[in-house]
């Protein structure tokens, strides 16, 4: 079964559950035992084996512990924790009320969001989680959906990483494409002049980025959006609380009468610097030297988003002391915040595991190989390549839940098509590879960073995943259409003007019908 069409029948079938069921460890766990059973030659014993292996491999790997994914854990449980100290302290009431001050309006409180959103792009999981903590306070007072708030952190995280040089991302790409150029003995432009070029080729991002600037701006409400938005204009209600929200804390929590806005802010700066000075720190200590690009390619980034949530966690909790010094609050609380940041987290630290396990089978399946050799396979004329690329990314990240996962199959194979046919077509190619894969992992509900974006906005991830996709679709197909003109026409900026141009054109003529019916202040 392994790199055939059948491959592809365990995430489609989880992802059509998710759709259908709403019920997302139900969903994935049917795929893992799809994707097992078809691995084991449909055998029920081996069947268990391979589900049992994939699950172990997810905390012990080779071994010795998996510290990706057991920091990423952990991670996820002290900013609960966090969260809960912030609030206990009084650090998001008074946060909120100082933002609806300075903050007046609701397209003011997402267009912060999106730039926020925009600006912290060291890493994708850092800034779903980050923005989601400074953002909430605001979205909330302002009765900004949680859907909503989901999708402007997740069409501003990934996007903004896989464009940016100085992040996880972009040293990650940069490194793939330095051997791609070495491989075919490519001398026009080095890896980082490569990775530059290919910014504005970049449809897809540009498309998402644009997109949600005019969604914050002109209230392009519609659809599943639209319901969310329209509900918490009407009855305050951010979210359905019959369904489960990963990330929220009990609403009865003790909060300290006497907490200022410094006891939200300081403990998220600190999270900001800890996290940041670790990267710069295990990244100097891989190559031991100060060049920043092979300093963030060679960063341990879990292993700094848990020493910097470690700081985060240590300053939050030095404020939450100074709240009962001041008899704001007592100090028994302490003890209710640890449990209750930490229970907060558990729904999307069970669909993470869930995620992971899928991804492994889905890998041992050989899908993403089987697509990768569709590509290699066509007969299409080379002008449509960057569509073709651009497509069949996003399908391969879309059934793997993986962007980076594409990038390591697909790049390689987008280098080696350009270098034996044409190798003008090269950056484009590889360009449309890294959209097509932002493009799957904003659509697919087992990726790491749609779930992750769930758990910062507070949002309930089939919520999210739903209200996400149409407006993915649409940048979809404004960048299909400009790498189209890209390929036919040889010209990047004919592509990207092209893109502004459906992206401007789509808000004006659907931005009145969107707007809900309702006053928004």
């Amino acid at each position: 079964m392994e790199n055939t069409i059948y491959s592809l029948l365990p995430p489609l079938l989880a992802i059509l559950m998710v759709i259908l069921t709403r019920r997302v460890l139900l969903s994935l766990g049917v795929g893992i035992v799809a994707s097992a059973f078809l691995l084991a030659d449909f055998s029920i014993t081996k069947t268990f084996s391979f589900m049992w292996d994939a699950f172990k491999g997810i905390f012990v790997a080779d071994g010795a512990l998996n510290s990706w994914n057991v920091y990423i854990i952990f991670f996820l449980l002290i900013l609960g924790v966090i969260t809960a100290f912030v609030n206990i302290s009084g650090g998001s009431r008074a946060f909120g009320e100082w933002a609806m001050k300075r903050v007046k309006t609701r397209k003011g409180a997402q267009l912060l969001s999106a730039v926020l959103g925009i600006i912290i792009f060291i890493d994708d999981y850092f800034n779903a989680l980050a923005v989601g903590q400074v953002s909430r306070p605001i979205t909330d007072r302002h009765k900004i959906s949680r859907a909503k708030l989901a999708y402007i952190i997740d069409s501003t995280s990934a996007p903004i990483c896989v464009v940016s040089p100085i992040s996880s991302w972009g040293a990650y790409i940069i490194g793939i494409i330095g051997s791609i150029l070495a491989t075919h003995s490519i001398t026009e432009y080095t890896a980082f002049s490569a990775f530059v070029q290919m910014i504005p080729m970049n449809l897809y991002v540009w498309a998402a980025v644009l997109l949600v600037i005019m969604v914050a701006a002109k209230g392009l409400d519609f659809g599943k959006m639209k319901e969310h938005e329209v509900r918490a204009l009407e009855t305050g209600a951010l979210y359905d609380p019959e369904k489960e929200i990963p990330g929220e804390l009990k609403n009865d929590l003790p909060v300290s009468s006497k907490g200022s806005v410094g006891d939200l802010v300081w403990p998220i700066v600190a999270l900001v610097i800890g996290t940041i000075g670790m990267m710069l720190w295990t990244g100097y200590q891989a190559v031991g030297s100060f060049d920043i690009l092979p300093i963030f390619e060679n960063t341990d980034v879990t292993k700094s988003l848990l020493y910097g949530g470690l700081f985060g966690l240590l300053v939050a909790l030095i404020f939450f002391i100074r709240q009962v010094s001041l008899k704001g609050i007592e100090g028994k609380a302490a003890g209710v915040a640890v449990v209750e940041g930490i229970k907060s987290m558990l729904p999307a630290v069970y669909i993470l595991i869930f995620a992971w396990t899928i991804v492994t089978l889905i890998d041992q399946l050989q899908t993403g190989t089987y697509l990768a050799g569709l590509v290699e396979q066509s007969s299409l004329p080379m002008q449509a390549l960057p569509v073709i690329l651009f497509l069949v990314a996003g399908i391969m990240a879309f059934s793997t839940g993986t962007s980076w996962g594409s990038f390591g199959i697909l790049l390689p194979i987008a280098g080696e098509i350009a270098a034996a046919t044409d190798v003008s077509i090269l950056l484009p190619a590889m360009a449309a590879v890294l959209a097509g894969s932002v493009l799957g992992d904003h659509c697919s509900p087992i990726s790491d960073t749609t779930i992750l974006s769930s758990t910062g906005a507070g949002s309930n991830h089939i919520d999210h995943v739903l209200t996400q996709l149409p407006y993915a679709i649409i940048g979809a197909v404004a960048a299909s259409i400009g790498y189209l003109v890209l390929g036919f026409t040889g010209s990047t900026l004919f592509g990207l003007g092209v893109v502004i141009i459906l992206i401007v054109a789509f808000a004006f003529l659907f931005g009145e019908k969107a707007k809900p019916a309702i006053s928004e202040q």
